[in-house]
Formats: structure tokens, C-alpha cells, sequence
């Protein structure tokens, strides 16, 4: 089964939606009382990636096997409470679901969000990532990431303890 990749759309918002839940389910679900994961759900809204895909600040690439999205990564200005430098973007979220792990698409969608970062003149990516999570630390660390600083990432009224991993995309004199 081939897998193509494209810019993400308005129509993507419910699919979208669909990888981030049922991704973020399979991986985190065994950490949190069902409340707190209603609660962290709950936020979510269509009205929510309609807006996130319209804005300019964001940019979504997603990944599709026979007409369904498989996965997605999210770009968006630097939220993370960490000193940034000006020339950052911040990889908002990055999923593939779990049948598609080992498919290369997890590498594909990083490699654009690299690349897009170098089109646009942006010389620094960062993001967080929960702190065992070994599996996607070591794919970021992989490309180059390391840590500049801690973040509670709150599901309901969990704090998971997230590393915030910063890579340099290019020199400022690139």
C-alpha cells in the first residue's frame, strides 16, 4: 500500500482528529484516570483544527494510504515555556497510528517539517516530548534534538512531565 503526502486542509479536521485520538489513546491512554482523559478530549473541537488549518501560523502535512490519513504533523508558533530564540517554530504534534509505525512515515513527515522550517528561514524546530517516551525520543534525538528545558503537560488534572528538545535547522549565517 503506497502512501502519499500533501498539505493538510479544513476538510482534514475530523481525520485529523481521528490520528490525534486514537494515536494519542494507543500510546498515553494507560496513564490517566478516565476522567482526566475526557477532560484533555474534551478541548478538542472541530471548530478547534478548522481553525488551527486556516491560520497562517500553522501548517499541517499529512500522510494517506488509500485515501485515509494515517498521519500528521502539525507546525505552529513557539508556545513552549522555555527561553526561544526569535527564529523558531514549534512541532506542535507529530502521529502516525500504530499500525502504520515502522512504515517510514513518522521519518517522511519530519523530514518536510525540516525542510518546510529551511524554506520559511527558520533556523530553530522545537518541541516537547513526554519524558518515557522512549520510543519518540530517540527518534528525535536521531535527527539532532536536545534538551533545553522541562514542561508540564497537563491531561485534565495530570501533569505529565515533558522534556522540551530544540534542533537547529540552519546557522543564521545559512
Amino acid at each position: 500500500m503506497s502512501v502519499t503526502y500533501r498539505r493538510g486542509t479544513p476538510d482534514d479536521a475530523d481525520a485529523i482528529d481521528a490520528v490525534f485520538r486514537e494515536s494519542f489513546h494507543d500510546t498515553f491512554a494507560h496513564l490517566y484516570r478516565r476522567e482526566d482523559l475526557e477532560e484533555f478530549f474534551g478541548k478538542l473541537t472541530r471548530d478547534g483544527w478548522e481553525a488551527e488549518l486556516t491560520d497562517e501560523g500553522f501548517c499541517f502535512q499529512v500522510a494517506e494510504a488509500d485515501g485515509r490519513l494515517v498521519g500528521y504533523v502539525k507546525l505552529g508558533p513557539p508556545e513552549l515555556p522555555v527561553e526561544t530564540p526569535p527564529d523558531t517554530i514549534e512541532l506542535r504534534q507529530l502521529y502516525v497510528l500504530k499500525e502504520w509505525h515502522g512504515a517510514g512515515i513518522a521519518r517522511a513527515l519530519m523530514d518536510w517539517a525540516l525542510a518546510h522550517a529551511r524554506e520559511q528561514d527558520i533556523h530553530h524546530i522545537q518541541l516537547s516530548v513526554y519524558v518515557d517516551n522512549h520510543r519518540a525520543r530517540r527518534f528525535y534525538e536521531r535527527y539532532g534534538f536536545h534538551a533545553v528545558g522541562r514542561y508540564d503537560f497537563m491531561v485534565g488534572s495530570h501533569a505529565d512531565e515533558d522534556i522540551v528538545l530544540r534542533h537547529i535547522v540552519m546557522q543564521a549565517d545559512e
